[in-house]
């Protein structure tokens, strides 16, 4: 039977655990909030960048192409995930549904270059038979995300000159509501032509069609490197959103569990510290029975 002090020592623990968690669980609820303010901010910029496409296609010169389609069955995966635990099944889930949309395009593992962002991603991936070429650290914060998206861009150049890849898809997982979210993909290259020209569509809503002096081509350029900026950084975005979502579920999940356990831990005492008293007890009346009683 445990003495009361190891009891006790189990309660101090338990609870100094469950400050821990607590902690974890309030500090991830401000990052979910300071990620939604980064994808709210980021629409403005997604804005500004889709006008700049819509002047630059309603000028487009006779001739030029929107987008190129893709040489080859080749693919290049960015699959965005976590370099921290406590996230339950984030990492499994998301390695699972990248490896089903890749299987479903009908690209095999060797003509796949996969990038993971998160360290905890390689093991469900190397688990499944998918090689990763590279890992990338997640970024901490949303200062970090820029750079992180920027590393990844490069990293596509790479695969562009080096490999002549020219079919990217991003796979991460993303919010569908303050407490959930889902695993998502988007093909970011080559660019949906359809897209392109539906925007090219759009009445302009201004007077007068903005005008450039920039070559058209240079221009065009630019413009995309942006769009695939905006749109790389808003999965890294909403992948941290996703996390710190799970993580907060996490945490909720081990305070219950932590409650639990000191509620058992407590009755366990009680009735521990009941016992000891009623032992001293019984040991004093047989004490005194055993002097013969009150003199």
């Amino acid at each position: 039977m445990e003495t009361l002090e190891a009891l006790r020592r189990k309660i101090d623990s338990a609870k100094d655990l469950r400050s821990v968690v607590k902690t974890m669980k309030a500090l991830a609820a401000v990052n979910i909030q300071h990620f939604r303010e980064a994808v709210t901010s980021l629409a403005e910029y997604y804005r500004a960048v889709e006008m700049g496409l819509h002047v630059a296609l309603r000028s487009r010169p006779e001739g030029s192409r929107l987008s190129e389609p893709p040489k080859d069955r080749r693919l290049g995966a960015v699959i965005i995930g976590s370099d921290q635990g406590m996230v339950g099944q984030f990492n499994e889930q998301l390695a699972h549904y990248a490896l089903d949309e890749m299987n479903g395009f009908g690209v095999g593992r060797q003509d796949r270059a996969a990038l993971a962002v998160g360290t905890r991603l390689l093991g469900p991936l190397e688990d499944a038979g998918q090689p990763v070429d590279d890992v990338f650290p997640v970024p901490v914060s949303v200062a970090g995300i820029t750079p992180t998206a920027q590393d990844i861009l490069l990293r596509i150049d790479e695969w562009h000159s080096e490999l002549g890849l020219d079919r990217v898809v991003l796979f991460y997982n993303r919010p569908i509501s303050s407490t959930t979210y889902r695993p998502h993909s988007v093909q970011i290259l080559p660019v949906n032509p359809r897209w392109l020209q539906e925007l090219a569509r759009k009445p302009w809503p201004g007077r007068t069609l903005p005008a450039f002096r920039v070559e058209w081509n240079r221009l065009f350029s630019a413009l995309i490197r942006q769009y695939l900026l905006v749109s790389v950084y808003r999965a890294v975005v909403e992948s941290l959103a996703s996390e710190n979502q799970s993580r907060v579920a996490a945490m909720q999940a081990a305070e219950k569990n932590i409650e639990d356990r000191l509620h058992e831990l407590n009755r366990r005492y009680h009735l521990q510290r009941q016992d000891s008293i009623t032992e001293e007890l019984l040991d004093i009346v047989g004490g005194f029975e055993a002097l013969g009683g009150v003199a």
